[in-house]
């Protein structure tokens, strides 16, 4: 029998409250195999425990580019994304091409990767119904990237005050997407 090396998911969260349940779905992501790094854009960080993550994982939590002299501190490239939560303004972002954050130039790249992207978005009812966010989701669907957004099926927070997204946001359904979408994929290549 030989140890193959463990896939690697890279788990990025954005700026909103259903950040904070991040550390549950990464214990899931071990107990299945898997190799989880936690990314957070700048203000993702305001939403969970940084130090915590980090002892999970084993991994320091990134959020912020690395000099080009500093050596690579995340395994790369990693198996699978899953962005969960995913913001309006980083859906729209993506979609643009835009790279101005570490999750950004990430999420970019790992569109030319050929691995399984899952995004959870989680606006609010108003901004869910914005144009240019309609059309982001419809791009980065027909890029490959499985988007989670259906509010018939995984109900919206409305504005403040209202139902907050934590208590809303699909875990349970992201957890079924994604073992589908990670099914047939093998462990790492080795050397």
């Amino acid at each position: 029998m030989t140890d193959s090396p463990k896939r690697v998911l890279y788990v990025i969260g954005c700026g909103a409250r259903p950040t904070a349940d991040i550390p549950d779905f990464v214990t899931w992501a071990q107990r299945l195999g898997w190799d989880v790094c936690v990314i957070l854009t700048p203000k993702g960080r305001q939403f969970t425990e940084t130090d915590r993550l980090a002892k999970v994982t084993g991994h320091p939590v990134r959020s912020e580019y690395k000099h080009p002299d500093e050596p690579d501190v995340l395994p790369w490239p990693p198996d699978a994304f899953v962005v969960a939560p995913a913001t309006f303004n980083t859906i729209n972002k993506w979609a643009a091409g835009i790279s101005d954050t570490l999750v950004l130039g990430l999420l970019n790249e790992g569109l030319g990767l050929d691995v399984p992207m899952i995004a959870v978005p989680n606006p609010n009812m108003a901004l869910a119904r914005h144009p240019a966010f309609l059309q982001s989701v419809e791009s980065l669907r027909s890029w490959g990237v499985r988007v989670m957004f259906d509010p018939a099926r995984f109900p919206l927070p409305k504005s403040v005050p209202g139902e907050t997204s934590r208590s809303l946001f699909p875990w349970e359904a992201l957890r079924e997407e994604f073992v589908d979408a990670s099914r047939g994929l093998s462990g790492r290549a080795t050397g």
